[in-house]
């Protein structure tokens, strides 16, 4: 019983200090969903250019997409023109990272890994998009596809109704989409701290080089997101491991997952799924070595020292605040999905006709789709099947994987194609 005590009390410390920042990360993710418009990233990342390699780098650092939604994105772009080399950097670049995590990182880390975190990202995600690139010319043509039609199908929206989407996308599908792995990475975190002695680590203890292979061996594998990993590897320093393999942590277990490595060998061939690998295997490695013996080791747990006291300080009545918004948000996700659940349990297919209008004199096929784990894979799998010739309207349940496809002589085998061009399966 007190071991449990133990685990809530660090669980509950860390949280009370990245509350503040979590909310304002969250906020400034739907700031950029709604006012960003849809497909300007596009433009900027065709050809096999540097200069698109960088561009995919840059636009991938803020944006808030954890390791699944980036994958269906990232094949999104490739399907608009962009390059193998630029689809790569944004594939590296985005889930190490985002506005969210970088203001998490700076409530339980401190400044300097905020700092390096973001540059590493950007810096492997230009090595990684350059490698593909000299490695050759696109050698196969992109799937043609109509995505004026998708974009303009798209509501104009007021800035008030921008608002309220930017309100609906930070606080309702973010949390949806990692608020799981959220809390996920808080529980292992406060085990970490509570339950494994001292003593376990100690082989590991200032040698960076074993610390990293550990962290490679666990993280690699594992989906955790960018946000998620920030308390295990807060946990990992508490108990010896170096600051270099911390920032492997924050880098590899985000951007490599099993998920990930199968869907870029699938869709842009076993060559560039290890020119992928290696530029974020190396690139973290590389980074951390520089931590830990270029840069003053105070700077990276001197804050650290901060955290592990506060855990046990009375935290402020804001601290307090934030955490309570925060788990009312979590507790919202959860209603949510336990009224979707009972709504299926009931027959009904709430969702699949909403916002769409009358298509009667149309035909309605419904397909299952495979491997959709987020509202980021959701929305680019609407996207992709509205592109397709004779589709008038789709809506797609993320929890039953079920597209409503309506429209005039649908073909199924069309629809399959670009579907698995984003890295999913279709079942008909």
């Amino acid at each position: 019983m007190e071991s449990v005590l133990n685990i809530l009390q660090a669980v509950l410390g860390i949280v009370n200090e990245m509350s503040p920042y979590l909310l304002l990360g969250f906020l400034l993710a739907g700031i950029m969903h709604a006012f960003i418009p849809d497909g300007w990233y596009t433009k900027y990342l065709s050809g096999d250019t540097f200069r698109s390699v960088v561009n995919a780098a840059i636009f991938g650092v803020p944006l808030p997409l954890c390791s699944c939604g980036v994958i269906p994105t990232a094949m999104s772009l490739r399907r608009e023109g962009a390059s193998k080399g630029a689809v790569v950097s944004f594939l590296i670049a985005t889930p190490q990272t985002g506005v969210d995590s970088i203001f998490a990182t700076y409530s339980l880390m401190g400044l300097p890994f905020a700092v390096v975190r973001p540059i590493a990202a950007l810096f492997t995600a230009i090595i990684g998009g350059t490698f593909v690139n000299w490695n050759g010319k696109e050698t196969e043509a992109i799937m043609p596809t109509d995505t004026s039609r998708a974009y303009s199908e798209q509501p104009h929206l007021s800035f008030a109704e921008r608002c309220v989407e930017a309100l609906k996308f930070g606080f309702v599908e973010m949390m949806e989409d990692i608020g799981k792995w959220l809390v996920v990475g808080l529980i292992v975190a406060g085990l970490i701290t509570v339950l494994v002695p001292d003593s376990f680590f100690e082989v590991f203890k200032d040698n960076t080089l074993l610390s990293m292979l550990l962290v490679l061996c666990v993280s690699v594998p594992m989906y955790i997101c960018a946000t998620g990993s920030i308390p295990i590897a807060v946990a990992l320093m508490m108990k010896g491991l170096t600051p270099g393999a911390a920032l492997v942590m924050l880098m590899a277990g985000p951007a490599c997952n099993v998920a990930s490595i199968l869907v870029v060998n699938k869709v842009l061939g076993k060559k560039t799924l290890l020119l992928y690998l290696v530029a974020i295997i190396g690139g973290s490695i590389l980074f951390g070595f520089g931590i830990d013996y270029l840069l003053p080791r105070e700077w990276f747990t001197d804050h650290l020292s901060n955290t592990h006291a506060c855990c046990h300080d009375v935290a402020s009545w804001f601290e307090w605040l934030c955490t309570g918004v925060l788990v009312l948000l979590l507790l919202n996700v959860l209603r949510m999905r336990l009224m979707h659940k009972s709504a299926c349990s009931c027959g009904h297919e709430h969702g699949h006709e909403h916002g769409h209008h009358c298509h009667c004199h149309l035909a309605t096929k419904t397909y299952t789709v495979k491997g959709m784990t987020c509202n980021h894979c959701r929305a680019n799998t609407e996207k992709v099947i509205r592109t397709v010739k004779g589709v008038e309207s789709v809506s797609v349940d993320l929890s039953t994987g079920i597209a409503t496809v309506t429209g005039d002589d649908i073909d199924d085998t069309t629809i399959r194609e670009a579907v698995e061009s984003i890295g999913f399966t279709l079942e008909s």
